[in-house]
């Protein structure tokens, strides 16, 4: 096994427990009592157990990067959403930080790191100065990423606003 090979089955593996530490968070805190509750046991389940093996395989690497990103959005977003709905009236900077969603974020962030990474380690060089070419908002550079979370986060907001 190379070098190269282990690191992507350990950034794998890591992706994995991120995903599977999420879901079993989520399930604690959203039970499958509600239609809503659907959709995030949908998406842990696609983490948990289709990412890893979409990113195991070259040729679905690319699918599973975006799975991973646009799920990682739509955490993000609605999570940010929920902070903002209870926010409560006497928030500090500490409350905002440590007892909202805040840090749940920071966790699916790193989740799309690292599918970043296993996407990066597959169809990129390695070597040392190989230079990285491209446009900024182009697929798969981090532009792209904040383009779709802007507009994503757009279409939520329009959303809860016109249609409440």
């Amino acid at each position: 096994m190379t070098n190269r090979q282990n690191m992507k089955i350990s950034l794998i593996a890591a992706l994995f427990f991120l995903g599977l530490g999420g879901w079993l968070l989520h399930l604690r805190i959203h039970p499958l009592d509600e239609p809503a509750d659907y959709l995030p046991f949908i998406s842990g389940v696609i983490s948990v157990i289709a990412l890893p093996v979409m990113f195991s395989r070259r040729g679905s690497v690319g699918y599973a990067y975006v799975i991973n990103g646009m799920l990682a959005i739509i955490g993000i977003i609605t999570m940010s959403h929920f902070s903002l709905a209870h926010l409560a009236a006497n928030a500090s900077f500490s409350n905002i930080i440590l007892k909202s969603t805040f840090p749940y974020s920071v966790i699916l962030l790193g989740k799309f790191m690292v599918g970043k990474c296993i996407f990066d380690l597959e169809f990129f060089p390695m070597e040392e100065g190989a230079a990285r070419a491209g446009r900024f908002l182009r697929y798969p550079n981090m532009g792209w990423w904040f383009v779709h979370l802007a507009a994503m986060t757009a279409v939520y907001a329009a959303g809860n606003i016109l249609w409440r």
